[in-house]
C-alpha cells in the first residue's frame, strides 16, 4: 500500500557553520524557512533524501578547499551530486553556492573579504523575481569557474559568478546572503568588519529568494 503524500512539502535546511559564534546566519536562514527540518551537517547529521522535497544549504565560515581537514565538505559535495541526480530542488547560499559549484567541477578561490551591501546584475530568473540589485555580501571566497551545467544568473564587480542555476536540474545558488537584515548589522561589524558603504538595507529585498524558492518547490510537488 502506498502512503499518502503529506500536503506540505518536506524541506531541509542544512546548517554548515563551524563557528558557534557565527551561527546566527544559519538561524536567519532557518527562520526564513520556518517549516523546514534543520540538519547539523558539520555534526554528522544528513538529510534523508528519500522524503525530501527541497533542500537549502547555508553559508559557513569554513572554506570549500579545506576538505582535507574537514571531511564533511566532501560529504556535502556528494550530497549535491545526489540532489542533482534525484532532481530535488536545492538552494545554495554563500558557502552553499560555493560547495554546489565545486561539487560539479567548478573552482572556488580566496578573493579577499567583502562585507557590505553590493550592487549586482541579476538575470531574469524565477529565483530572483522581486529581488532588487542591492544585496548583502559577506564572504572571502568566491566561485571563479562555475560547475558543469551551471549558468551564471547573478554577477557583481568583485565576483562575476555571484549566482548560478543548473541547466537541467532544479539547483540554484547565490553568493549573497538573502537572510541578512539590518537586525544583525552590529554582529556583522564585530565579526566581519562590515562596511556601511553607499547603500542602505532599505534598498534590499533579497529575502524574496526564499519565497521564490518555496514557490519553485511547491510547483514541483503540486
Amino acid at each position: 500500500m502506498t502512503a499518502l503524500r503529506s500536503s506540505s512539502p518536506t524541506l531541509y535546511v542544512v546548517r554548515n557553520e563551524v563557528d558557534s559564534g557565527c551561527e546566527y546566519h544559519c538561524d536567519a536562514v532557518a527562520a526564513r524557512v520556518p517549516d523546514a527540518v534543520e540538519i547539523d551537517f558539520v555534526a554528522g547529521e544528513r538529510p534523508p533524501l528519500e522524503d525530501a522535497d527541497g533542500v537549502v544549504l547555508t553559508g559557513s565560515t569554513a572554506a570549500v578547499y579545506e576538505a582535507d581537514r574537514r571531511p564533511w565538505i566532501a560529504d556535502q559535495e556528494a550530497l549535491v551530486r545526489d540532489l542533482v541526480d534525484r532532481e530535488i530542488p536545492t538552494l545554495g547560499v554563500c558557502f552553499g553556492h560555493q560547495v554546489a559549484n565545486a561539487a560539479l567541477g567548478g573552482t572556488v578561490e580566496n578573493v579577499g573579504t567583502t562585507a557590505t551591501l553590493v550592487e549586482t546584475d541579476l538575470a531574469d530568473d524565477p529565483l530572483l523575481e522581486g529581488v532588487d540589485p542591492v544585496v548583502p555580501a559577506v564572504h572571502g571566497d568566491a566561485v571563479t569557474e562555475p560547475g558543469e551545467g551551471m549558468d551564471v544568473i547573478a554577477a557583481a564587480d568583485h565576483a562575476p559568478v555571484f549566482g548560478t542555476r543548473h541547466r537541467s536540474a532544479p539547483l540554484w545558488t547565490v553568493q549573497f546572503h538573502p537572510e541578512i537584515t539590518a537586525a544583525v548589522r552590529d554582529r556583522l561589524v564585530a565579526d566581519f568588519d562590515w562596511e556601511a558603504g553607499q547603500f542602505s538595507f532599505e534598498d534590499v529585498s533579497a529575502d524574496h529568494v526564499f519565497e521564490n524558492f518555496r514557490a519553485l518547490v511547491d510547483e514541483r510537488t503540486g
